[in-house]
């Protein structure tokens, strides 16, 4: 029985942060029929929505793609957990929120190694585009955007205490991270509105739903692009127990994010030819950079007991939870890591910050999924320019198989991820020994006294370090030959196929990645449009309804 078969102008396979704005920018001239097709279910989760539920979204399988990387040689074999998101919104509907663009530099940079047309001048208007920033509009920052920005509702004492230990130990105070300026220690600005999170459903799906030639399919696994005489012209995949097949008969476009459109890619034949032909995959198109150039951020947790019971360890979350619900209000509202900053380390080598801190006002091991007794806060530490480097493997023909993950953490032969990581802790224990922590502080719990010199904080960043939950790279653009996709993001070799997520960016941004995946869809979207990828008056704010 041949499966079932519909046709569209565009087909996008993800709805996550990218996904979610190609179908709300595609949609728009109502001519045009865009299928955005999504692997989880609706994001109707109360506690997607409430910002501080993510810490109870960690065990819900349903929403997460519950990956894990293969044993990690430098990290003492340990497999890492790495959630992403499966649901309406992606990995927006999973995070933190932390807004953070990056440096200037990192996108200059990007140009001047092939991403030509993605320097800082070009990509800061797509960032204002997408902005809707309670602060309002500057020249840095937009406010009209689907996108919400806020700042925080509740902040905690604790997080206070940092920013304040953070300027006590040399820092810059600094009120604006995506200003001009990314240095110092601060609050870190969230993707909310109101006291809800803004993911990227919220604020490019739920305004346009409506549209009748937008169609949402969510539980859809598609299992492979349809390539037809080196172009792309559908894809297949499962919906429920229906197996479907879709035609596009201008675009696929892939937003599956750093894991699931390389994956996707392999499987329709897009990859190493030889892994590929092991497996008894018909090879459409011999791309050794699919799955290659795996990068991500490593992170190292400093944890301190605290006297006072102003942590978020002991809530009464009846309590919090009503007064979310009710007035959107109170620790509810937290994104829980509040606090944070930007440093330089020794090994920084022009203006960018190379160290990010995450202060969180509550005990976290092992990804909140080690819960303590009594009462805490930590500080997150990871190196911002990695020089490991990883890759995706396929582990079988089968869609359904999960991608095999080899990280290569601290795998650089200069040694100068694991340096970073060593200063990251030391540069922790020196804002949290500051004054302002002094009403407050009990041991330090991890990694403790046992860990002071570099060999042994090298012991203890190998047993405890996790990702901070931010892989690109592994559909690199450029106009090399080795880059998967060119600068308007088009599969090298495959017409009428785009890759248009993490995945695509040349190297690590300074600091979070949601917000720059975002900025890519929004140029993107420009681009497959017929634009020329420069954000003009014309271009800026079409409607979202």
């Amino acid at each position: 029985m041949q499966p079932s078969q519909s046709a569209y102008d565009y087909i996008i396979v993800g709805a996550g942060a990218a996904g979610c704005v190609l179908a709300n920018r595609l949609s728009a001239d109502p001519k045009v029929r865009v299928l955005l097709l999504e692997a989880g279910p609706r994001d109707r989760n109360l506690f997607i929505h409430m910002p501080a539920g993510l810490a109870k979204l960690v065990h819900n399988h349903r929403i997460n793609w519950d990956y894990w990387t293969e044993p990690e040689a430098q990290l003492n074999g340990r497999r890492l957990w790495w959630p992403r998101g499966k649901v309406l919104g992606g990995s927006s509907s999973i995070n933190a929120m932390c807004y953070i663009r990056g440096h200037q530099i990192d996108y200059d940079l990007w140009a001047e190694h092939g991403a030509t047309g993605w320097d800082w001048a070009t990509v800061l208007p797509w960032f204002r585009h997408a902005e809707a920033n309670t602060r309002g509009a500057d020249a840095f920052h937009g406010d009209h955007g689907p996108l919400a920005i806020s700042d925080l509702r509740h902040r905690n004492p604790l997080s206070s205490a940092f920013v304040q230990a953070g300027t006590q130990a040399g820092h810059a105070a600094n009120p604006d991270f995506n200003g001009a300026d990314m240095l110092g220690m601060g609050w870190y600005q969230v993707t909310q509105r109101r006291g809800e999170r803004c993911s990227a459903a919220t604020g490019y799906l739920d305004p346009i739903r409506k549209r009748p030639n937008l169609r949402i399919i969510t539980g859809a696994r598609v299992n492979r692009v349809l390539i037809e005489n080196a172009r792309a012209t559908g894809v297949v995949c499962a919906v429920g127990n229906k197996a479907m097949a879709y035609q596009a008969e201008r675009d696929v476009l892939l937003a599956g994010g750093a894991l699931n459109s390389p994956q996707l890619l392999m499987l329709s034949g897009v990859g190493p030819a030889n892994d590929l032909r092991r497996l008894g995959i018909k090879v459409e198109v011999d791309a050794a950079g699919v799955g290659a150039n795996l990068q991500d951020h490593l992170d190292i947790c400093t944890l301190t007991r605290c006297r006072t019971r102003d942590s978020y360890d002991r809530l009464n979350e009846l309590a919090v939870g009503w007064n979310w619900l009710v007035h959107r209000r109170g620790p509810g509202t937290s994104n829980i890591a509040e606090a944070g900053g930007f440093a330089r380390s020794s090994q920084a080598t022009d203006a960018r910050p190379d160290l990010q801190f995450h202060f969180v006002p509550v005990q976290l091991d092992d990804h909140g999924k080690h819960r303590l007794d009594g009462d805490g806060y930590t500080v997150h530490a990871c190196v911002l320019r990695p020089k490991s480097r990883g890759r995706l493997r396929l582990a079988s023909a089968s869609a359904g198989d999960k991608v095999l993950i080899e990280a290569n953490y601290l795998s650089d032969s200069e040694g100068h991820d694991l340096r970073g990581m060593i200063e990251g802790v030391r540069m922790s224990r020196e804002i949290l020994a500051q004054a302002a922590f002094d009403p407050y502080r009990g041991d330090e719990r991890i990694p403790g006294a046992k860990a002071r010199s570099d060999a042994e904080i090298t012991d203890f960043i190998r047993a405890k370090a996790e990702t901070i939950y931010h892989p690109i790279g592994t559909c690199r653009m450029g106009t090399d030959d080795a880059a998967v996709v060119d600068p308007q993001l088009r599969v090298r070799g495959v017409d009428g196929l785009r890759v248009v997520d993490a995945s695509v960016m040349p190297c690590l941004i300074s600091g979070n990645t949601n917000a720059p995946t975002n900025m890519i869809a929004e140029r993107a979207a420009n681009l497959i449009l017929g634009g020329n990828g420069h954000a003009s008056s014309s271009s800026l704010h079409p409607p979202t309804r």
